[in-house]
């Protein structure tokens, strides 16, 4: 009879029943978001595996993910080999301000059996998996049109704006400390490798809400970006038609990825491994020497990658870290973050058409978030409603890329102030 009672007080039934009713709530967040994905496409890639990740986290009893091993912002590896939890540690950690709720997770003298999710989140703490994804967007991505026109990298650093006035915004609130500021502030580069890098590194408690936010927001480009930049531009300036992109050589697309790795590095090294992994993903395509090797980083290495970042950054999101205020806070921030973002780009490229002979149409300056390519998309899809023959796509991409490589340098300053 011990040994029944025993088996059924492990289960999670059990533990639910018992008084575990905030893990329910995150299981239905996370069918909230499998909907999302599956039913409603929002970003489905990686929507669908972070939801499922959020969902197997919350499972009372699964052991797959333990908040401990990652507390107080680094890798507590001693634990990963079997090491007692010691007293020396838990007050360590409340000396560093990790929560009541994630150290009383263990006790004193356990032994942590790592789970799945432990051995798959080591590729995102350790900044590997967004550096790999960003290699897959290399080796897809076309940098003519910047090379083309390399006044549309100044669109792209405009709509950075968004990252940084979010930052203001989230230290005007008095919630969130400078490391926190910062990670949010990310999710107005419409970058989400980028928001998970910096958020890995700096605020790792907040991973779960901010991932979620920066994808869903990724996923509802379209529908947000579209009344800013109508409201911020008028008819005839919409109708401007640009004329056609020169032709890029070779050496041009071979040269550019390795002066802008070069390049970045000096100037801010901390984004070097971002930006490095990028340029290295398209000098791939771009070589035409390595064929096998681009296919494999479009594709393969990037299911593959995509899959265990999906999983292991849903997992973050425990009932004890998603469920507080400042998640709700952090989603609006994402909401101001992408506003200003697509703002900045639009506005910088009315001020750029008082001194050029060749008119920019301020459209294409809301591609300056990095969402690739869909704000390219907007940017189209806006023109042509105001003047059906007109093409912005290419020159839309233009600020579209220069966006990522924005995004990864700001995020790489923001590391370097506050890392």
């Amino acid at each position: 009879m011990e040994a029944i009672m025993n088996f059924i007080q492990a289960t999670g039934f059990y533990q639910i029943a018992t008084g575990d009713w905030k893990v329910l709530i995150m299981m239905l967040v996370s069918f909230v978001l499998l909907y999302l994905a599956i039913v409603k496409k929002f970003e489905p890639l990686l929507l669908l595996p972070i939801a499922f990740g959020m969902l197997i986290t919350n499972l009372p009893g699964a052991e797959m993910y333990h908040e401990i091993l990652f507390a107080g912002g680094h890798v507590n590896w001693e634990f990963f080999g079997g090491n007692p939890i010691t007293p020396e540690f838990l007050a360590h950690l409340e000396e560093l301000g990790v929560s009541e709720a994630v150290r009383g997770t263990v006790s004193v003298g356990q032994s942590i059996s790592v789970g799945l999710i432990d051995v798959l989140y080591l590729g995102v703490k350790l900044g590997i998996y967004p550096c790999l994804i960003f290699m897959g967007v290399g080796a897809s991505t076309d940098f003519a049109p910047l090379i083309a026109n390399p006044k549309t990298l100044l669109l792209g650093a405009a709509a950075q704006l968004g990252i940084f006035m979010t930052f203001v915004g989230c230290k005007l609130s008095g919630v969130f400390d400078n490391a926190q500021a910062s990670s949010i502030g990310i999710i107005g580069g419409a970058d989400g490798p980028t928001a998970i890098f910096v958020t890995s590194r700096l605020a790792p408690e907040l991973l779960g809400p901010i991932a979620v936010a920066a994808y869903s927001y990724m996923a509802l480009v379209p529908v947000i970006q579209p009344p800013i930049m109508r409201a911020l531009t008028t008819p005839a300036e919409r109708k401007i038609v640009m004329r056609p992109l020169r032709e890029v050589s070779k050496r041009e697309k071979i040269i550019f990825p390795v002066m802008v790795t070069v390049f970045v590095a000096l100037l801010v090294p901390s984004a070097g491994p971002l930006i490095a992994c990028l340029m290295l993903g398209n000098l791939f395509k771009e070589s035409g020497v390595v064929e096998r090797l681009n296919k494999t980083a479009q594709n393969e290495l990037m299911n593959i990658v995509t899959i265990f970042l999906g999983i292991s950054v849903g997992a973050t999101a425990t009932a004890t870290t998603f469920l507080q205020g400042r998640t709700l806070l952090i989603m609006g921030m994402g909401i101001v973050a992408f506003g200003f973002g697509t703002a900045g780009g639009v506005l910088l490229a009315k001020f750029m058409n008082l001194f050029l002979k060749e008119k920019i149409n301020p459209l294409i300056g809301s591609a300056g978030v990095s969402a690739v390519p869909m704000a390219a998309r907007v940017s189209q899809v806006e023109g042509q409603k105001a003047n059906p023959a007109n093409f912005l796509l290419m020159h839309a991409m233009g600020p579209n890329v220069a966006g990522v490589i924005g995004s990864a340098i700001a995020a790489g300053v923001l590391m370097a102030l506050f890392g």
